[in-house]
């Protein structure tokens, strides 16, 4: 009733067009993202090794430039402004991996705008939180909607990415990521609200999150969890046709089930984290991610794999709704640190996993990269239990 109440209440052509903008930027990015390690084994031709390489230059570039404009917005920018920059880098960005097959310069200029459009997200975030608080009206029940455009447009976007890649090609498939990128310009450009920045709260004194044992140890354990959700990601697509010998359309299929039953677990673990506090819920997330993990290394059939994505759906759907509000339970009054660390723990495990999926699958195999996987969900599993709840 919450949920449909705070849709109700935001109703309005400004509110809508947060929710719209947050579900095309999820669904150009959902038509990329899925078969980016297809595309590059395919149609680039490059082997394991530099496709992990590549997500781990992506990973890296991605935190410098979003770090650099996060700051940049903070102190002089108008957050709209930059979302329409963001929007119009990912709209050149799906161009040139339409039209273009050269390694390094995908690796170069098509990273650098990639990393450029991925900043639109927090900085739509913080433009809703600042709209919503001009309002006068709840920012977290929005913020949990809008959050949920995300999860909807991965159930959508996945499958159609694949229907489209195998049907039509890569180049229409990243035409058709430009068209979303373009909706997003005109919706921006039309009805989100340009806002003067907030006053400064002052200077606070600085200290360091990281001698805190139980941010310390959350940190740590994130970033394993992400680490395992990344290498799944650029593995999984290779795994399914080259080793299993399956279709390339079951990739989608099971990123876009998973993303579905996210959906559930992520409101529901909102509702119970309020009963049994964040430790228990974010447990019992990552034992799903070892019997998910675990379950990959035995069962290869189409269907059973399915099946698995129940887990898959538990262990991200919980990380991503209660991750970012467990470090702010445990830094109370560092709020906007505590949001840096849980995408940090992101962003970190990007970079790991594109590192070790990469040498993993060349050295070893693409199964190999699971084992690994379900060795790092072990070990998130040992730090979580080092957390203490709140």
């Amino acid at each position: 009733m919450k949920l449909v109440s705070a849709l109700r209440r935001g109703s309005d052509p400004v509110s809508l067009s947060f929710l719209g903008v947050t579900f095309t930027t999820g669904m150009a990015v959902a038509l990329q993202v899925p078969t980016l390690s297809l595309f590059l084994a395919q149609e680039v031709g490059v082997r394991p090794f530099l496709i992990g390489l590549f997500y781990t230059i992506n990973a890296v570039v991605g935190i410098l430039v979003s770090q650099w404009l996060g700051q940049r917005s903070d102190l002089r920018g108008d957050r709209k402004q930059l979302i329409l920059i963001c929007c119009g880098a990912g709209v050149l960005v799906s161009l040139l991996f339409a039209f273009n097959r050269h390694y390094w310069l995908l690796a170069s200029l098509g990273v650098l705008l990639g990393s450029i459009a991925g900043t639109a997200s927090p900085q739509l975030f913080a433009l809703a939180r600042e709209h919503v608080d001009r309002e006068g009206r709840r920012a977290d029940m929005f913020s949990s909607v809008m959050r949920a455009q995300f999860s909807l447009a991965w159930v959508i976007g996945p499958p159609l990415a694949f229907a489209i890649a195998i049907g039509y090609g890569f180049s229409f498939m990243y035409l058709a990521s430009a068209l979303a990128f373009l909706v997003c310009c005109a919706i921006v450009w039309r009805w989100l609200p340009s806002l003067p920045l907030p006053a400064p709260l002052g200077d606070r004194p600085k200290v360091s999150s990281w001698r805190d044992r139980d941010v310390r140890a959350l940190f740590i354990a994130c970033t394993l969890m992400w680490t395992c959700n990344s290498m799944y990601l650029i593995n999984m697509p290779l795994y399914i046709t080259r080793e299993l010998g399956l279709e390339e359309r079951l990739a989608g299929l099971l990123m876009g089930t998973a993303a579905a039953l996210e959906i559930p677990f992520m409101l529901l673990a909102g509702h119970y984290t309020a009963r049994f506090g964040k430790r228990p819920m974010l447990l019992l997330a990552v034992l799903a991610g070892v019997i998910f993990y675990g379950g990959l290394l035995s069962l290869t059939g189409e269907r059973t794999l399915l099946m698995l994505q129940l887990f898959n759906a538990i262990f991200i759907g919980i990380v991503a709704g209660i991750g970012m509000s467990y470090f702010q339970d445990l830094m109370p009054g560092r709020a906007g640190v505590a949001t840096t660390l849980f995408t940090n723990s992101i962003r970190t495990g990007s970079i790991l996993a594109g590192a070790i999926a990469g040498l993993v699958a060349e050295w070893w195999s693409f199964h190999g990269v699971f084992v690994v996987a379900a060795g790092l969900a072990v070990l998130a599993l040992l730090g979580c239990l080092r957390v203490r709840n709140v």
